[in-house]
This record gives structure tokens, sequence and C-alpha cells, in this order.
């Protein structure tokens, strides 16, 4: 995961500071992470890897199975979390690179993220992007303080698919992977469109505060090693509706006690522990 300007990792999830001093607010990734149920894609996918991994190293396994069941258990179910971890850091690679070669700024030397560079340089190139011209922000910061979130928006640009060509402002968030194809989606992308769509302001590098651009068009660009696809979404205001639901699920969650305690029928509560006292030497 990138590390925008004013956020920071709680123990419930990123948050952002308010640079105008106001109460923290919940990161727009941190609601859908902990709002909307992933299960039914995670657990098969996580599945998958952990198959593959034993299927590719089967001889080996099989001779730790009676010897080394314990530590070969343990490492089996890492392997999801492992291969998890590696993605989300291409993520962040690419997604550093990308915002560095909007900028014109210098690229970091990493061989396995210029092919991701090189697709994003044939998709600028194929719309005939200037990026001086075009593009009207990237990695810039917006709030909600009204509903009490905040995110990082990747990329503001102008692209001629309005009647005639017009220049209509779009919303877009780079999405990566090694694996998947490049014009697959989440549903879940909708909501974090939408979310930085109608957020109320927008803060500069300064922290200067504007209001937040009227944004015609929102979408997923897949950056993949040897393909892209720019995949429009329906981020209106019927799925910023669907975010606020999920906005004040995670309130909820994140204000809810983690224990309660029991109720016993009388005369059967648990007696007391007893505190014991260690003799000095």
């Amino acid at each position: 995961m990138t590390n925008p300007k004013h956020a920071r990792d709680t123990a419930q999830g990123r948050y952002y500071t308010d640079p105008a001093g106001g109460p923290d607010l919940v990161s727009v990734t941190n609601v859908i992470d902990t709002a909307v149920n992933k299960s039914m894609a995670l657990v098969p996918w996580g599945v998958k890897v952990t198959l593959e991994y034993a299927l590719d190293r089967w001889n080996v396994i099989t001779d730790r199975v009676a010897d080394d069941r314990a530590a070969l258990t343990k490492e089996l179910k890492a392997v999801h979390r492992d291969v998890r971890e590696q993605a989300a850091d291409l993520g962040d690679r690419v997604h550093d690179a990308a915002e560095a070669r909007v900028l014109g700024a210098p690229v970091a030397d990493d061989p396995i993220v210029t092919p991701y560079v090189g697709q994003l340089d044939i998709w600028l190139a194929s719309w005939g992007v200037d990026l001086n011209e075009h593009v009207e922000a990237t990695e810039i910061t917006c709030l909600h303080r009204r509903l009490g979130y905040a995110g990082t928006a990747d990329l503001m640009i102008w692209l001629p698919t309005g009647p005639g060509g017009r220049l209509e402002l779009w919303l877009i968030d780079y999405k990566s992977s090694a694996t998947r194809p490049a014009k697959s989606v989440y549903p879940e992308n909708t909501l974090q469109l939408a979310a930085l769509r109608y957020c109320e302001s927008v803060l500069l590098p300064d922290d200067t505060e504007q209001p937040m651009p009227a944004i015609e068009r929102t979408g997923v660009l897949n950056l993949r090693a040897g393909s892209h696809a720019l995949v429009p979404m329906p981020a209106d205001r019927v799925a910023h509706r669907a975010f606020r639901g999920a906005l004040e699920t995670t309130r909820w969650l994140h204000a809810a006690p983690h224990t309660y305690p029991a109720l016993f029928a009388p005369g059967h509560e648990p007696a007391p522990k007893r505190r014991t006292t260690r003799k000095a030497a």
C-alpha cells in the first residue's frame, strides 16, 4: 500500500490526519477492506496459490510429511499471505513509477516495473495525452469532512471521450497485477471511485485546499507487463450511497468493544481468581 502524505496506519487501519486540525478521517480503502466481504474471491484464490506451490514442490513435500509435518503446515499456511504481500509490493512500486512518469520525473530503475510503465506510456500515447496540458492532478488527497473520510486519487486527466472528441475529466485508479487479465475489475473498485469522486475538497501539495473538481467519468486503468486496459466504472450517486453504508458499518465496527462480559445463572458464577504473591527471597 502506498503512503500518501497525510495518511497514517492505526490499529484499526489507515486514517488521514486533517491538516486543518479536525478529527482524523477514515481512509476509503480502510472502509472497503473493513466492510466489504471479499472472501468469495480470496478463499478460492488462496487455495489455488497454495495448491500450485505444493504441486511445484511435490517430491520434496511428500518426503517432509512424516518427519516435518508441523513446519510444513506452517510453511503452506503462509503461502497465500506471502504471495499477497508480493503483489501489494509490486502495486506500490508500479504506482510510484506511474506517478513519476506522469509528473515527468525520473523513474527508478526497476526491471520488474519497467514493462508496466511501458504500458502506461503506450496508453498515454494512444489518447494523445500531453502531460503538461491534460493531467489535472496525480496522487492528490481528497477529503469529505462532513462524512468523515478521505482518500487519494491516482490520476485526474482530460481525455477526448465526449461527443465529437470533447475533453472529459476522468478520475482514474491504477491497478496492477502479474496474473489477472487486463480487463478484469472488482465491484468494490466502483465504491472506491465513487467515494473519491464525491469528496468535497482536495489538498494541493502545499496543503492549500480547493473544491473537488467536477469529475465526468471514472475508471480503472489496469496495467500489466504485456498489456493494459482502461475499464470505465459506474461510480455514480447510487454507488456513493452504497459506499456510505459501508462507511457506517466501518464506524460501528471500529467503535464496538472486542469483548463482552459473560452472563451466568445465579449461583453459577465462576469463583474469582486467587492472586498469588511471590515470597521474598
